[in-house]
Parts: C-alpha cells; sequence; structure tokens
C-alpha cells in the first residue's frame, strides 16, 4: 500500500472520530431546548460533555491539519470552493465555544437563556453544514482543468447535499439523545430515551435514502456493503435504546455513523474531489498528494504521537464515565 493511501485512510479514519465524537456534542446542543426544562436540567446536560467537547474538536483539527499536508491541492481547491460553508461552521464553533464558558459567568435567567440559543445554533449549523459539505464531496463540484472552483453558492446546494445535510443533522441528534441517556439519571435519562426512538425513525429514513442514494452516485462492493451495515448498525441501536441498553445503544450509533463516513470515503477513493464540470479538472489522491518525502516524515510523526494522543483522550473518557443527574447540581 503506497502512503498516498495510507493517508487517505488515516484522514477517513480522523474524520470519522470526529464525527462520532462530535456528533454527540452537536446532538446534545441541539436537543438542549427541547429535553432540558429548566435550568438545572440543561446544566446536567452541558455536564455530560463539559470535559469533553475541546477535546473532541481536536479531531478537526488534526483531519484539516492532514489534509494540508498530505494533499494540499485537495486543501487548497476544498477550502476555497467551500469557502461560505467551512465559515460559517468555523463561525459556528466558535459561538458554541464562547457560550459553555460564558454561560455560568452570570445568574439572570435571561442571560442563560441567550447563551443557550449560542449552545443551539453553534451546534445546528455544523450538524447540517458538514452533511452538505461531504456529499459535494462525493458527488463532485464543477472544476476547470487547473482544479479551480468555478461554481457558485448554488452549486453546494443541490437536492442530495441538502439531504446530505438533513442526515447529519438527525443522525447526531440522535445519536446526542442516546448519549444523554447514557450519561444521566432520573427523568431525564427517559425523556432523552424516548426522544432517541423517536429520532431515531427519521434518522434510519434519511440516512437509508442518502446511502442508496450515493451508491447511485458512486459504488462498488466494499460502498455498499458498508452501506447496510451502517443501516443495521443504526437499527441496532434503536433496539437496544428500546430495551434500556444505552450502552450497546451508543455502540450502534456510533457504529453507524463510523460506517456511514466509511461508505463516503469508500465510494470516493481514489478520487477526493471529482468534477462535474471537466473531467481533467478531478482531484484524486495521487494528482492532489504532497511528495514522497513528505509523506514519508508525516508517516513517521502519525506513528510516534497518535497513540499518545488516543491515550490521553481515552483516559479523559475514563476518568469522566459515571452518570450524572439534577441532584449533582445545586439550586444556585
Amino acid at each position: 500500500m503506497d502512503l498516498t493511501t495510507v493517508w487517505f485512510l488515516l484522514i477517513a479514519g480522523l474524520f470519522t472520530g470526529y464525527f462520532i465524537l462530535e456528533g454527540f456534542d452537536f446532538g446534545v446542543g441541539m436537543l438542549l431546548p427541547a429535553l432540558g426544562r429548566n435550568d438545572r436540567e440543561r446544566r446536567v446536560m452541558i455536564n455530560t460533555i463539559g470535559p469533553v467537547w475541546d477535546g473532541n474538536e481536536v479531531w478537526l483539527i488534526t483531519a484539516g491539519g492532514a489534509m494540508f499536508a498530505a494533499f494540499p491541492e485537495w486543501y487548497a481547491t476544498l477550502f476555497s470552493g467551500f469557502y461560505l460553508p467551512l465559515l460559517l461552521i468555523l463561525l459556528a464553533l466558535i459561538i458554541r465555544g464562547v457560550a459553555f464558558e460564558y454561560r455560568h459567568k452570570r445568574p439572570e435567567a435571561s442571560w442563560k437563556n441567550r447563551w443557550d440559543t449560542a449552545i443551539f445554533i453553534g451546534s445546528l449549523i455544523p450538524a447540517i453544514l458538514w452533511g452538505v459539505a461531504f456529499a459535494n464531496i462525493l458527488r463532485g463540484v464543477p472544476l476547470d482543468a487547473d482544479h479551480e472552483y468555478i461554481g457558485g453558492l448554488t452549486d453546494l446546494l443541490s437536492p442530495y447535499a441538502l439531504l446530505g445535510g438533513a442526515t447529519t443533522a438527525t443522525l447526531f441528534a440522535t445519536h446526542g439523545a442516546v448519549f444523554i441517556a447514557l450519561k444521566t439519571v432520573g427523568d431525564i435519562r427517559h425523556r432523552a430515551r424516548t426522544l432517541a426512538l423517536r429520532l431515531g425513525l427519521a434518522a434510519t429514513l434519511l440516512t437509508t435514502t442518502f446511502l442508496t442514494w450515493t451508491l447511485t452516485i458512486r459504488s462498488n462492493t466494499a460502498a455498499t456493503t458498508l452501506a447496510v451495515t451502517a443501516a443495521l448498525a443504526l437499527l441496532a441501536g434503536l433496539a437496544a435504546t428500546r430495551a434500556r441498553r444505552e450502552g450497546w445503544a451508543f455502540t450502534g450509533t456510533a457504529l453507524a455513523i463510523a460506517l456511514a463516513v466509511a461508505t463516503l470515503f469508500t465510494a470516493l477513493f481514489p478520487n477526493v474531489l471529482p468534477s462535474t464540470a471537466d473531467p481533467t479538472g478531478t482531484l484524486t489522491a495521487t494528482n492532489a498528494a504532497s511528495t514522497h518525502y513528505t509523506l514519508t516524515i508525516m508517516t513517521w510523526v502519525a506513528v510516534l504521537f497518535t497513540p499518545v494522543v488516543l491515550a490521553y483522550q481515552g483516559w479523559t473518557y475514563w476518568v469522566f464515565r459515571k452518570r450524572i443527574g439534577v441532584h449533582h447540581i445545586p439550586q444556585n
């Protein structure tokens, strides 16, 4: 296996990890107004992700850095052509991070409500736009022979891309509801489980439709197998939710997200950004890659430091593994 393929797989793995971990973060944020009936319940929800949300975003930073170093042509074309959606994602993540930090600075209900709204918006926008972005990456965008994006904003808002956005939003919301049920006790746990089942039905329908449409655009045997397995994993997660087995339910929704992302990358390869205008403008893992020397150095750095990062993040999740409830939150 050559280094370009290795780094394509590593970037796919980084985005998969990001969507699994940040997916439930986004889900918790999107469900804050729906599940949190009062301030104490909303604080419980925020505390379920409080120790880990910023660490989860490291996966995105690492994925972007790896793409920049390993596939600079892909990075340049993607971030110039998708400038507005990616800028909106960045702004939403900034607003969301600020909201987490500033929500508790003042006691007034109006102050907290404004920041709760910011958390909701800052979670919803990325949840939708990541689906739109990856749908366009797989479907392809208009590129010229120099790999320059020659389309407009409307070219990124096709029905397929919008379906991708709806799919990721509902899938992340389901994932977040299952996570809340896994991490809480009491009434909020039961309501989260009920909501997860309702959202899961919509997520199953949208995910199945999106992946089926994906396979009509680009497909191979491996991608088809992964897509079917993703749908089955989601159904298994919902069955576990119904059986009140939150740990298995979370495993099922996490697997569904991982397999859905794997479906997209498997169907995409060896392309990294197809061109719908000029076939010669299509970016592949070969013509978008850095030099062999650069990839070799990056590989050694990844081998040395990736285990350290994974161990640290795993330790963080282990330390904050216990359930919490409103009895852990003081009245004032």
